[in-house]
Formats: C-alpha cells, structure tokens, sequence
C-alpha cells in the first residue's frame, strides 16, 4: 500500500508543531520564566532550544523521512544486518501509549472546563469554591470517565480518516484557530488595568532575581525547559517525517516548529502575567494554574464567561493537537505490525487507551492512598515521571547516537537526508558537537531529571 503523504507544507509545520504544544507549554512555561529571572531565562532558553532540541528534532525527522516507516519500524530499514537498534522502536511506541494514559484525562478536565464556563457554572464562585469545584471534578471517577472518553473516541475518529481528510485537516484548522484565539487572549490582558506591571516581570530580564536563584539553576531549567518542550525521544516526531517529501531541508523545518512551539509557549506568559497581576494572584504551576487560578481571574473580569470560554477552548485545541497526533503515531505503528486497515486500528486502540487510561482517573479518588512517588502524589505523577523523566531523555539520546555513530546509521547518512530539498542545511563541522557534546548534555538532563525527582 502506497504510504500517504503530507497535502501541504503547512499541514506538516502545523501538525508538528501541534504535537510539540501541548499543556505543559502554557501550564509550566510562564511560571518557570517567572520563577528564574523573567527575559533572561527566555534567553537561555532559546539559546538551548537552538543547540539541543532543533538538532535531536532533525536526527527524528531524518529517521522517519529516510525509512518511509512508522516509529515501530523505522531502525528495521535503516540499521545494519544483526543490529538491534530496532528495540527502541518498540519502547518508543509503549512511551506513547504511557503518554496517552494520562494525557487524555488531563485533556478530558479541559473540555470539562470549557463546558462549565460556557455554560455559565463557573459564574459568581467564590475563592474558595473555585478551589471546591476542581477537588470535585477529580472526586468523580464518572465525570472523569466521560470527559476522558470523549476525548479518545473524537482523537481516534479523526485519525481514521486518513493523513490528509482526517489528520492534517482537522489539526490545520484547529491550529489555526488556537493561535487566532492566543492573539485575542494576549490583547485582552494587555488592556487590564496592572496589566503592565506582570509583563514587565514577565519580559524584563532581572539578572537579580536569576542570582537569587542561582545562575546555574536557571541555566539547568533553561535547558530542561528546551528539551522537553518538544516531545523527543518516543517517535512522535518520526512519524511527521515518514510522511514528508524531499522538498524541504529538515533542520530547516525543525527551526520553524521550534518557532511555533516557542511562540506559543511564550504568547501563553502573555496571556497569563498580565490577568494575574491586574488581580494580585500568584501564578504558581501545574494544575492549580489553570483550573483555581485562572478561573478566579476570569471570575474578577468584565465577560469573564467569554474569556474563561476562549481560553479553556484555546486549552482544549492545544491538548487535541497533541493527542491526534500521537493517537497518529500509535496507529502508524499498530497498523505496521499488524497489517489491517485505519478503521479497525482505531476501534481497537480505542477501547485500549480508553481502558489504560482509567488508573490515572482512579488516582484521584479510589486509588487515592496510593502515593507512587511520596506524599500529594499520584498516578498520573507516576505516568508524568516514566515518559517525562525516562523515556523522552532516553529515547533522545539513542536517536542521536544512532544518527551520529559508526555502529549506527552514521552521521553522512544522517547528514545525506537532513539536507535534501531547500533550506537551512547541516554543517560538516557540526559533526564534532552532535557526536561529542550533545549526548552529554542529554545524559546530564536525564540525571539531573531524576534526582529532582527523588530529591
């Protein structure tokens, strides 16, 4: 069967890019900017997703443009007779099915959120029932269930349609909406009164405020910031790459994603400074951000029904980005190792993520007394921890070294394919640092991961 192919370039730029936003873009982002320094952490953190991320971005894409195969399959046509190179592809493929098991649910609150404002139940909460409402969503496994749910069976619809009618389609248009509706959110904040004041904190790079953090920490989070931001290490980029052409060099398009993903992320603090200083609110991290922070700040506002609507919808699109195209990457490998058509891959994988998903739901209310990683943890800590911490470092590490050593695909042919079509091309002298010094950085955030963890 013919492999299909990407209609445009800017299905394959926004897809991709899609895949790289995701909530912990908007949720972590602002706050870590905020936390190290305001503008001199953003800095640092381009400086980073210029040096590590774009490289590792390219090596994937590279992989997946070369072997026209899925994550799964993809090491089988490139690596050498004997080689066994081929194992990641099938740990690459659990990561994203671990990435789904509690993705889903997350993306499940978010609908569950956009509804509620849009309905007008968020409308006149106090503080404290803010607070109440979000512990309540995550006492009720059914409510949980059906938001979760939801979001598996549209994902899953969507991606058996097809690359072009489905896939690319839906998430073109979805994205494109998400960036109209980040604009109108980022005006908005600026108009508040105090507004100004949280963009000053925001951009103004306070080398101050980076010294009482520490320089080196601030370095360390910039870099982690960077890496992560894109989803490398489980083959979710790999697959963009097996659909693509040869008219476009990959470093190329790897630095325009890296644009996208950072526009958003960055568009997010704007959005997000601004309403909570015209507020007076701490914009902390994580959950507590976006489902009793926010909502207090939308419930202050003039139209805060309209602004909480938007920005749950502009949430809703960033998860669904991410999960179509994942849900893409699993059923590309499900189909590759066992040759059925898109339908039937789908409903299977349907009712397998929807059941995998159901521990992370549990997690919350009863599977509570279970705390895998210490006190006020749960299981979607846990999942968070396996993909986030383990699989994506790596994942990335074993995708470089297979691009760059002798014992692998090797850096000329890696280099042969990287710089096929127009655009931005891989320097001969960048061997040395992909070979030599980027594993180490990888390996140093992989271990620097871990003891954060368990520290």
């Amino acid at each position: 069967m013919e492999r299909e192919t990407f209609k445009s370039r800017l299905g394959f730029l926004l897809l991709s890019a899609g895949c790289a936003i995701g909530i912990g873009n908007v949720w972590r982002f602002p706050y870590v900017v905020g936390e190290y320094g305001g503008g001199a952490f953003v800095l640092f953190y381009i400086f980073f997703l210029i040096i590590v991320g774009v490289p590792v971005l390219s090596m994937e894409f590279a992989i997946g443009r070369a072997s026209k195969k899925s994550t799964v399959k993809a090491y089988y046509v490139l690596e050498k007779p004997g080689q066994k190179w081929h194992i990641h592809g099938y740990i690459a493929m659990i990561g994203n099915y671990v990435l789904m098991m509690f993705y889903t649910t997350v993306s499940g609150w978010m609908l569950h959120y956009f509804y509620s404002f849009m309905t007008g139940k968020m409308e006149g909460l106090s503080t404290t029932e803010v607070t109440g409402a979000f512990n309540d969503m995550l006492s009720k496994p059914k409510t949980m269930t059906f938001w979760m749910l939801l979001v598996v069976i549209i994902g899953f619809t969507i991606c058996s349609f097809g690359l072009q009618k489905g896939v690319e389609r839906v998430t073109k248009g979805m994205m494109i909406a998400l960036l109209g509706i980040m604009i109108v959110l980022a005006v908005h904040s600026f108009s508040l009164n105090g507004g100004l004041e949280g963009l000053k904190f925001y951009l103004y790079p306070d080398f101050e405020r980076m010294k009482q953090v520490g320089i080196g920490r601030t370095i360390v989070a910039a870099m982690n910031q960077a890496f992560f931001t894109l989803s490398l290490g489980i083959g979710a980029m790999a697959i963009f790459g097996s659909y693509l052409d040869k008219s476009r060099s990959l470093l190329g398009e790897s630095f325009h994603i890296a644009c996208l993903d950072t526009f958003v992320a960055f568009v997010s603090g704007l959005i997000i400074f601004p309403a909570c200083f015209a507020y007076g609110v701490n914009p902390d991290s994580g959950p507590s951000l976006i489902f009793i922070t926010l909502p207090n700040v939308f419930n202050a506002m003039a139209g805060g029904k309209i602004w909480g609507s938007l920005f749950f919808l502009f949430m809703s699109f960033a998860a669904f980005s991410t999960i179509i195209a994942v849900f893409e990457n699993i059923l590309a490998c499900f189909m590759d190792i066992w040759p059925m058509n898109r339908k039937k891959a789908a409903v299977i994988n349907l009712f397998f993520v929807g059941i995998a998903s159901m521990p992370c739901i549990l997690g919350y209310n009863l599977w509570s007394g279970f705390t895998p990683l210490g006190a006020n943890t749960a299981v979607l800590d846990l999942e968070d921890f396996i993909v986030s911490n383990l699989l994506l470092p790596m994942g990335s590490v074993i995708y470089l070294l297979f691009c760059v050593s002798k014992v692998g695909w090797g850096f000329s042919n890696y280099q042969k394919e990287a710089n096929e079509g127009k655009g931005i091309t891989v320097p001969n002298w960048i061997r040395g640092y992909v070979t030599y010094i980027l594993p180490f950085i990888i390996l140093f955030l992989f271990i620097q991961g871990l003891l954060g963890v368990f520290h």
